[in-house]
Parts: structure tokens; sequence; C-alpha cells
């Protein structure tokens, strides 16, 4: 359940906290108070993509902060995406907007926007004013149908999706090797031709490395050389000023010494080391010096060796282990080549066997959607008379269309509906209208929410193209969802308003020159007089007070029946 929302610095709202409660939560105000922004402050708090135009003007940064108390499934929702959670299952969210960029915070911990999103799903359902549009889809129908089916529909479609990427792919493979024999004949020669240019390298993993340092050696011996000559003399005994000179002579004049101090004898041990070590470094340094012979032969070996080598990975790779990986598959290409028929026949072979297994997932997909739609469609049935639907006729059309299977299967999902007495059945995106659609989607939304365990459900302005008895009808509903699930609900409507537990008014106002807008729970006198200027009514007359007064009676009753 949404406990608490908190919104600063977004758009026209400066700073506000609503605390909602359980049952039907209505927010009302005037058009153009800032209603949409309320809902949108949710939606950024989930994972909406975020704007620097929503900061106020003049404030550094906008936040917005949710807390959810979460239901079981909900916790272990959080617990898969590896989240933190609170020990008494409450859930914050916060997302915290700036020029630059935005950061989206659970409990605490900073998370992707795309974990914030894949959490939002089983947090909340939130329907939106235009999202009664998605019936003029027919694409969506099938959607809807598998959503109902559930987690069985989704495990199908999973395993679809991995079989039709395989046969997708034996298919643009069998597609691309149907070649006439003049063209296998050419691949086949030059395949040859590569494959036996790199044989004839005998190339070993890593030779490119080992032929490069020798060849920098030998290139640069003359300067080592000329160092290593001076580094000899420097360390050496026979120059003036060698260290090997200035050692001994140190040793020379510490020695005597010892007789006058036992502390000498160390100092001595440790000079004597020192040269010791110096002379040994001399003598590698001379041995290292004669090898340092610039080889004529060798040399040109090392440039020809290495400009095969370049050659090489010039035209295969960037490395010796690229170009023998490389040779390795113009092997396995060549081999193609040469034995074609067969292995034209095993990829035949291997897709053939792909469309069976994808044919027979798609059957099972295509009966489970036939299997719950004869359910969904008395369920609907029976949701839209609720709604003011009396003569309604509806029914789920699943054609499976064998040769256009997809990953979401085969069949054409299509919603037919006929509102009046004598009409015959149409698709619904033929033949109803904007209030309509409003309420079929309406009738879908009630009937999910029987088989989910979303506590919250959003409705942001569902009264669209509805009044009158129909108006009352859409209120009976949304109060029965209510019993059961946080309904959270943005109105025009008195009828729907009137069925409130909790009534927020939502207000645009000027404040040292600035506007702002704010939302505040309004208790049942205050209501009341909101309830009167949605009956249209311009003046607080006690005849609108009272027609007022007379709904606000009708919905406790009618809610009253809900809990019996």
């Amino acid at each position: 359940m949404l406990e608490s929302l908190h919104v600063k610095n977004l758009a026209l709202i400066d700073e506000q906290e609503v605390t909602f409660s359980r049952g039907m939560n209505i927010l009302t105000g005037e058009t153009g108070a800032g209603k949409s922004i309320m809902i949108g402050s949710i939606n950024l708090a989930l994972g909406a993509k975020a704007d620097k135009e929503y900061i106020r003007t003049g404030a550094e940064y906008a936040l917005v902060e949710l807390i959810f108390s979460l239901n079981e499934r909900q916790c272990e929702k959080v617990r898969e995406l590896d989240l933190p959670l609170e020990e008494d299952h409450t859930l914050i969210l916060q997302r915290k907007i700036t020029a630059g960029r935005s950061v989206c915070r659970a409990n605490g911990e900073s998370i992707s926007a795309g974990q914030l999103r894949n959490l939002a799903g089983c947090l909340l359902d939130l329907y939106g004013q235009h999202e009664h549009q998605s019936l003029l889809k027919p694409s969506s129908y099938r959607k809807m149908l598998d959503d109902y089916i559930g987690e069985d529909a989704e495990a199908i479609k999973t395993q679809l999706k991995k079989k039709l990427s395989d046969y997708r792919g034996c298919k643009e493979e069998l597609e691309a090797q149907d070649l006439d024999e003049a063209v296998r004949t050419r691949e086949a020669k030059l395949l040859e031709f590569e494959i036996s240019e790199i044989e004839a390298a005998a190339l070993e993993p890593t030779e490119d490395e080992q032929v490069e340092r020798k060849y920098r050696k030998l290139v640069n011996a003359k300067k080592m050389k000329e160092a290593v000559y001076i580094v000899h003399g420097l360390t050496g005994y026979d120059e003036e000023g060698s260290a090997g000179l200035a050692v001994g002579h140190a040793l020379r004049e510490l020695k005597p010494l010892a007789e006058y101090d036992d502390e000498i004898e160390a100092f001595t041990a440790q000079l004597t080391d020192i040269d010791d070590l110096l002379n040994d470094f001399n003598r590698s340094m001379a041995q290292y010096s004669e090898s340092l012979e610039f080889d004529e032969r060798e040399f040109a070996e090392l440039e020809e060796r290495l400009n095969v080598l370049n050659h090489l990975k010039d035209k295969y790779g960037n490395t010796i282990e690229d170009v023998l990986k490389t040779w390795e598959k113009k092997q396995q290409e060549l081999d193609k080549l040469n034995h074609y028929e067969a292995y034209m026949e095993q990829l035949r072979n291997r897709m053939e066997e792909g469309k069976k297994e994808i044919l027979l997932l798609c059957g099972q997909l295509s009966e489970m959607r036939k299997k719950a739609a004869e359910p969904l469609t008395e369920k609907l049935k029976g949701a839209m008379v609720d709604l003011n639907f009396p003569h309604v006729k509806f029914s789920i059309s699943i054609l499976p269309r064998e040769e256009e299977f997809t990953a979401e299967g085969y069949d054409q999902v299509e919603f037919m509906i006929s509102t009046n007495p004598g009409e015959a059945l149409k698709p619904v995106w033929q033949v109803a209208s904007g209030g309509e659609l409003s309420r079929i989607m309406l009738a879908f939304k009630t009937v999910f929410a029987d088989r989910d365990e979303t506590d919250t459900l959003i409705f942001d302005e569902i009264d669209t193209g509805i009044s009158g008895k129909t108006a009352w009808k859409v209120s009976e509903k949304l109060g029965s969802l209510s019993r059961d699930h946080q309904v959270i609900c943005i109105t025009h409507l008195a009828q729907i308003a009137a069925m409130a537990d909790a009534h927020f008014m939502i207000e645009k106002s000027v404040v040292n020159e600035r506007t702002v807008t704010k939302i505040r729970e309004i208790r049942e006198e205050e209501s009341l007089e909101e309830l009167a200027r949605l009956l249209g009514s311009g003046e607080l007359t006690e005849a609108v007070l009272s027609n007022a007064r007379e709904m606000q009676d009708t919905a406790r009753k009618t809610k009253s029946k809900f809990y019996l």
C-alpha cells in the first residue's frame, strides 16, 4: 500500500506531503489546479523519464519520495532485485532530480532506473487518462489475454523467443549459403590459398612478441653496447674514479680501525659484501657486452620473419592467436563447401525441426488462450453489466495463423462486442466510443485486480466521457475495488467523489507572487461543499447541498453492501 507521498520543488509544488489511507482516496480540484502534477510525481518516483524542466523555478533540485508498506509477494520481488528492505516491510523510494542528472534510492541505497521500473509494476497499477486508447489497437488484445493467463503464458513465450532466435539464425545461414557451383568453386579456392598461406608460416602462439623483442635488441645493439661499456667502466676496478676502486680504497682505510673498536668489524663486513656484489655485477656486464654483437644474418632472418607475421596479422587478425582462430574458421568453411550438399541438408533439417518445435509451443499457447478466453469473457461481461452495459454481448476470438508465428505465438486475438440489442458482434476498435472504451478498460482493470496482488490502483480521470447513471455505476465499481485494494482516483464527477473514504483537495494559489499547488485532506463538511461544486453549481444553495448530502448517503449505503 502507498502510505505517503512527499514532493519538493516540483513544477508548481513548493513542498507537500500527503498521507493516503486504505480504501478509496479521492483527489479533486479545479481544472488546471495541478492534479496531473500529483500523478506525474508518482510516475517520476517510479522511474519515468526525468527532465530538468520539472524543477521548480529558482530551486536547485526536485525531490519525490514514496513510502510503501509491502505485502509478502512485493517483499519477495524486492529481494529478487537485491534491494534493501526494512524489517517492518517498509520501502522508501526517493528520486532526486538536478539539472545534470537524477538519483534513485530504495531505503537509502542507490538503484538504477531500470531496477526501479522493474519494481514499479508490483507496487501499484496506474490507469492513465488515455490508457483506454490501447483498446483501439488490436495488437494489444493478445497481450491482455496473456496477462490474464499469467506466468504459464510467459513461460511458453520465453521458450518461444529462444526457439525462434535459433530458427531465424538457421534460416539466415541457409539463405546465405545458397550458392551456385561456380561461386562455391571460387570461394573454395580462395579458402585453400588462405589456409595454405597461414599453414606455411608454421605459427606459434605469442611468437610475434618474441620476434619483436629480439628484433628491437638487434636494432639497438650498438647503442646498448656503448651504454654497457660505460656502465662496466664505472663499476669496475681499472678506471680512475670507478666504483670498484672507491670501494677498495674505503676497505683499506676501514680494516686497520677494527683493532680499536669491535663495531668496525660489522661495517667492514657490510662493505666487503658490497665489494663482492659490485665485482659480480661488473663481470656480468662484461659477459652481457660480449653478447651484444650485431649479427647481420640473424637480423635479416628476424626482419623477414617479422614481415611475414605482420602480413598475416594485417590480413587475418591483430595477434597470432587471432590468426590461428581465423585458420580454424576457414578450415570449417572449406569443409562445408567440400561437403556442401550434406551441409545444406543438415541446415534444412535443423530449420524444419526448429519450426516443428515452434509450432508445438505456439499450439500449447493457443490452447491456453482458448481455455482462458471463456472464463475471462464471462467475467468481463459481468463487469461491463455492472458498468451500465445492460445488454452487452462480448466474445474473444482466437484465430490461429500457423505461417505467421512470432515470439508471441501465431494467434490473432480479437475482442468482439455489441452494446445494443439486435446489433451483431463487431471488433471493439470499430464500434466503441470514448466513454465506452473507458468503461471497458475499467472492466479489464477490475477483473485483473481480482487476480493479482497489487495493493494500490491509481485511476487518473477515469470519468472521461461518462455522466449520469453510468457515472454512478463506475463509482460503484471503484468502490467495490476499494474493498480489497487501495484506490487513488482523480475525478471530476461528484458520483465518484461521493464514494471517498479519504477526500483530498488540490488547489492552486499565489503566494509571495509565486503560483503554488497545494493538496490537503478535507473533512466531511468541506467534502460536501466540494461535491456540490462538482455537481456544477456556482452557488452553494441548500438545495445543491441537500443533493450532495443525499449522494454521500447513497454512497455510504452502497459501500456498506461491499462488506456484507
